[in-house]
């Protein structure tokens, strides 16, 4: 079979579905993703067939600039097409412009049998139901989903917009509604997740439940990583959204906290300008890029924004979390954290290093995170893997 997988091409949209793809491939399927902007190359790393299905433009980078500080106004006059963008109610309603139209010459091309996307991206329903092909719909966030009352009122994707309208027409694509085979819920059931199918009231669609397996990218190991720890090691990240729209501030509580403790720190900021930081304390390790699977096992504690993918991985191996929200679903993560006892939440901005401080020595002293992270990592551990979903849609196929 031909398993077209479609997603945004922002690293904490995309890198969630490659252990699908990644279980497509190993069963035989032919595997084509198709993204745009430089995630496109992320997937390629990943030893996955990409297309890039916009390269005119860095459609991502335009919207980074749109939202981040120092943004230009909007223009008086919009444009019917960024009339429909903004109407649309998302700012993703870009990616469903710019992508849905060569997202259906890929497939076309490919021959597709299923089309695989994730519930924040409109170009794929408008795909499958271009194409003709049956679908999966994948959640890929570890603290909302689709499945939620609360989810659907508050974000427009899988809506009947005046987008979707508009590109229908444009690009011939059939009516809808498209019911897709199944929806999945990545979700551990105390995060919010199913323990057994449900349907879906909109429209029937099974929720199915998937083992989230994060996926962080690829590096060589340090050597000092696989040198046995011997007081606490403490990892913080801010990920590859926040640094970029606001820089590495939120963190300065943070370090300067980490650096009167008794903790070894690994500062994981990929290509993050840390001069807002000053000098790190001795204590502290600037890795650059360094992947959480490949360093959450041997810590006991990390710090983040609470982006979806920041926030999966400690919970798949069992780690406490110290959350700083920073913007857009951030503030859900931090909750369903603080609400599951895995970890705490706080305000970056409003925090200072003796509260920091006090936050993190809960975190690592008071055994109840540690229980409650140990708890989840069970629970993800038996849901079904991403294996077992792509064996499942195979025999609702037949194939």
């Amino acid at each position: 079979m031909k398993i077209l997988f479609t997603s945004a091409p922002g690293y904490g949209l995309m890198l969630p579905l490659i252990p699908l793809a990644w279980a497509a491939r190993a069963a035989g399927h032919e595997v084509l993703f198709a993204t745009t902007a430089e995630v496109a190359e992320v997937g390629a790393d990943a030893g996955l067939a990409m297309v890039d299905v916009f390269p005119e433009r860095d459609v991502w980078g335009e919207l980074m600039a749109r939202i981040g500080p120092g943004a230009p106004p909007p223009p008086d006059e919009l444009s019917e097409e960024e009339r429909l963008v903004k109407d649309s109610g998302s700012p993703f309603g870009v990616f469903t412009l710019t992508m849905t139209e060569g997202t259906i010459a890929a497939g076309r091309a490919f021959g597709a049998d299923l089309v695989v996307y994730p519930s924040d991206h409109g170009a794929g329903p408008l795909t499958a139901l271009a194409l003709g092909k049956p679908a999966l719909e994948v959640g890929n966030r570890i603290s909302w989903s689709m499945r939620d009352e609360e989810s659907r009122g508050q974000f427009s994707f899988g809506k009947e917009d005046a987008l979707s309208v508009w590109l229908r027409e444009k690009l011939s694509i059939p009516e809808g509604p498209l019911k897709p085979i199944a929806r999945i819920d990545p979700r551990a059931p105390s995060m919010g997740g199913i323990s057994a199918d449900e349907p879906d009231p909109r429209d029937g669609v099974p929720w199915w439940s998937m083992e989230f397996v994060p996926y962080n990218g690829g590096a060589v190991a340090p050597g000092w990583l696989a040198e046995p720890a011997t007081r606490p090691r403490v990892c913080v990240t801010l990920g590859t959204v926040v640094p970029a729209l606001s820089g590495t501030t939120n963190l300065t509580a943070v370090i300067e906290a980490l650096g009167e403790m008794d903790v070894d720190v690994v500062l994981a900021a990929g290509t993050a300008d840390l001069s807002a930081l000053g000098t790190l304390p001795d204590n502290v390790r600037s890795a650059g890029f360094l992947p959480l699977s490949m360093i959450l096992p041997s810590c006991s504690l990390i710090v983040h924004h609470g982006g979806s993918g920041s926030t999966a991985a400690p919970l798949f191996y069992g780690v406490p979390q110290l959350v700083l929200p920073a913007f857009a679903d951030n503030f859900i993560s931090a909750d369903r954290v603080a609400a599951r006892g895995v970890g705490l939440r706080c305000d970056a901005a409003g925090t200072d290093a003796a509260t920091a401080r006090t936050l993190i020595e809960r975190l690592l002293t008071e055994p109840a995170f540690t229980k409650a992270a140990a708890e989840v990592r069970t629970e993800i551990a038996e849901q079904p893997s991403p294996a077992a979903i792509i064996d499942r849609v195979t025999a609702a196929l037949g194939r």
